[in-house]
């Protein structure tokens, strides 16, 4: 027994979702000692898991753990869990959510590592999992985040993340059951923060990735990422987070790592986009999904509606869904009306 009263090595532990990320997560665990049930979507992924013990579409060359069972079947990977990791695109987690629905029994507590707002709803991830499981306790919900990407937390490269949950309890649950020497987690009670803040970086990514396509040099890059952090901090203190929360590592960590790093797909889109390819065009191929494309959308109409003003996110989607210049983009944020550094109307 741990001193929080829980017998950690008999945890049991369900990921639903078989991407990089998932995938990345459900090995971590597992070469913890967790037995790992992984539901991925793919009949080839399940195949490849166990058959050669990789993930050759979304993680390939990394050696995964025997601990990880993996299947196309709900009923495995929610039966009698302790906590259920969900790790599916923000698009599906709806549609994903509601075939587990019956399936997941009351004890079970929900680490969404999902980043991403839902277009019609504007809600986040935890906030469609509440809604799909609204008879639960909200205490029953938590959220991963911060700067990781899946292919450096597979290779043991030390990383730091946060989990938010609104009862510390469940914070430290959660933190205890993921901690090893190479992955430190931290806890927080701002959910909303830390989730906007891990859902609106990829929309900054994708036009630090365009300011880098267009070859506009780092003093731009650096004052994107920095007006960037700026839009998302309005965003949530408009929805009640907390200032301190994006400073954070869900803040500013995250989106320095996705606007700057080699392995960001966000900033990978938005770098090709800059350089003069048509996002269906890019789109066409990758075999992975850039989150803050849908975001974008998510982002525009939120901020709108909440009379938020987020240029850069505004000039995102203009240039994803209404095929504008991105040269021009530049321009118009340039020459916008001048204004004090820290007015946060």
């Amino acid at each position: 027994m741990d001193h929080m009263g829980v017998d950690f090595q008999n945890i049991k532990i369900g990921v639903v979702g078989g991407g990089s990320w998932g995938t990345a997560l459900a090995n971590h665990l597992a070469e913890k000692g967790y037995i790992i049930d992984l539901w991925v979507y793919e009949t080839q992924v399940k195949d490849q898991i166990q058959e050669h013990r990789e993930n050759k579409v979304f993680l390939p060359n990394i050696s995964l753990s025997k601990n990880i069972s993996v299947s196309n079947a709900f009923d495995q990977v929610a039966f009698q869990k302790d906590l259920l990791l969900v790790v599916v695109p923000s698009h599906l987690m709806r549609e994903t959510m509601i075939k587990l629905m019956d399936r997941v029994p009351d004890k079970t507590i929900f680490v969404s590592a999902s980043k991403g707002i839902e277009n019609k709803t504007h809600l986040t991830m935890s906030g469609v999992l509440k809604e799909v499981f609204s008879d639960r306790s909200e205490e029953k919900f938590a959220v991963l985040s911060g700067p990781s990407f899946a292919r450096e937390v597979a290779c043991g490269v030390p990383t730091l993340v946060t989990v938010a949950a609104k009862d510390q309890t469940v914070a430290e649950f959660v933190q205890h059951v993921f901690a090893t020497p190479t992955f430190r987690v931290y806890t927080i009670d701002d959910v909303i923060g830390v989730e906007l803040g891990g859902a609106v970086k990829n929309v900054i990514a994708i036009a630090s990735g365009i300011v880098d396509g267009l070859g506009l040099g780092l003093n731009t890059r650096a004052a994107l990422i920095t007006r960037g952090l700026t839009e998302i901090r309005r965003l949530g203190l408009r929805l009640g987070a907390r200032a301190e929360t994006f400073s954070g590592l869900a803040g500013v960590g995250d989106l320095m790592l996705t606007c700057t790093g080699d392995l960001s797909r966000n900033h990978f889109v938005g770098k090709q986009i800059g350089q003069g390819k048509q996002l269906q065009e890019i789109l066409g191929e990758m075999q992975m999904i850039a989150e803050g494309i849908k975001t974008a959308k998510s982002v525009y109409n939120l901020s709108r509606k909440l009379a938020v003003e987020m240029p850069i996110s505004h000039e995102v989607y203009r240039v994803l869904y209404e095929d504008r210049s991105p040269a021009d983009a530049v321009y118009r944020l340039m020459t916008r009306s001048l204004k004090n550094e820290f007015d946060e109307v």
